[in-house]
């Protein structure tokens, strides 16, 4: 693992992926893929709001891009179906340079923040009611004002990073305790305009 990337995320440089990701049908697909593993564009359907053919010319998409890829079923399913994989665990782009890759990374930053914010007001209607109290304190959120440079911020980007990813590195592996469980963590930098 790269310290530029210690989760191993597949990292997206072609601002046509990311014009292409920032679909919601398509982010909501390979979102679900990367958090539950393998699933059939039919079984996909129910979780991204569009029929099973849709959402089969949208995995065709995203495999264009390296994104997601189709693959054997797993074990004891049905041989006939085709199933698709995602192929990390999560992804990661920086802003491009030029204006219309700054275009289409403003597009993608969008989707992926209005379904974070999707994934928290369901967290706290349908979930959180339900935890046992350890874990329903477990569960935080700040606002937190930070007065850094670029550099600074990188660095503390870096440093959060480091700390997350062997954490994010065993799932799925024989790593895991038997008492622990997922936890989506939501990170928001919010750099603020200057007067």
């Amino acid at each position: 693992m790269s310290l530029r990337n210690p989760y191993g995320d597949f990292e997206i440089t072609d601002p046509q992926a990311m014009r292409a990701l920032a679909h919601p049908v398509r982010l909501a697909a390979l979102s679900y893929l990367q958090r539950h593993g393998p699933a059939t564009a039919t079984q996909l359907s129910e979780h991204v709001g569009a029929s099973p053919s849709v959402t089969s010319w949208h995995l065709r998409h995203l495999a264009g891009f390296g994104l997601v890829n189709d693959g054997p079923p797993p074990s004891g399913s049905d041989r006939r179906q085709r199933w698709w994989y995602a192929v990390a665990k999560g992804f990661r782009y920086e802003m491009p340079e030029t204006p219309e890759g700054a275009e289409a990374g403003r597009l993608l930053r969008a989707e992926v923040m209005n379904q974070a914010l999707e994934t928290a007001q369901s967290w706290l209607a349908d979930i959180e009611p339900n935890l046992a109290p350890e874990w329903s304190r477990r569960a935080g959120s700040a606002n937190t004002l930070l007065v850094v440079t670029t550099a600074e911020a990188e660095a503390i980007e870096s440093a959060i990073e480091q700390l997350l990813a062997p954490y994010i590195q065993r799932y799925g592996t024989d790593d895991v305790p038997d008492d622990a469980r997922p936890v989506r963590h939501i990170r928001l930098s919010l750099p603020e305009a200057t007067e």
